[in-house]
C-alpha cells in the first residue's frame, strides 16, 4: 500500500502559475504509473496527467495540455504538476493518484489516491 499526500494549492489569478506536490511512501514509487486528477464543485472526477513509471511517458487531457506538466522524481519519491496560465476553469480538487497500469488516462485504474489539494482559480 502506497500512502499519498498533496501539497500546493492555493487561491490564484487568471494567468498565474503554481506547482502541485505529491509525496509517495510506502509502495514502491519508482515501480508505478502516477496520475493528477481533478474534481470541481458537483463533477466527476477527470484525469489532469500521468507519467510512467521511468518519467519517460505522459499523458495529458485536452483541457491542459501546453499549459501544465507533469514531472517525477523518483530518487524523492515525489511527482509534481506544474500548471502555466491557470484558467477559472482549472478551478477544482486536485488528487495524485498511483495506478493506470493498463490505462492510464481512466481514473478506475488508479488504485491508491491522495486526500487532494484545493486549487482556486479567479477571474
Amino acid at each position: 500500500q502506497v500512502q499519498l499526500v498533496e501539497s500546493g494549492g492555493g487561491l490564484l489569478q487568471t494567468g498565474d502559475s503554481l506547482r502541485l506536490s505529491c509525496a509517495a511512501s510506502g509502495r514502491s514509487f519508482s515501480s508505478y504509473r502516477m496520475g493528477w486528477f481533478r474534481q470541481a464543485p458537483g463533477k466527476e472526477r477527470e484525469f489532469v496527467a500521468s507519467i510512467s513509471a521511468s518519467g519517460i511517458f505522459t499523458r495529458y487531457a485536452d483541457s491542459v495540455k501546453g499549459r501544465f506538466t507533469i514531472s517525477r522524481d523518483n530518487a524523492k519519491n515525489t511527482v509534481y504538476l506544474q500548471m502555466d496560465s491557470l484558467k477559472p476553469e482549472d478551478t477544482a480538487v486536485y488528487y495524485c493518484a498511483q495506478g493506470g497500469e493498463y490505462y492510464p488516462t481512466a481514473t478506475n485504474d488508479f488504485v491508491s489516491w491522495g486526500q487532494g489539494t484545493l486549487v482556486t482559480v479567479s477571474p
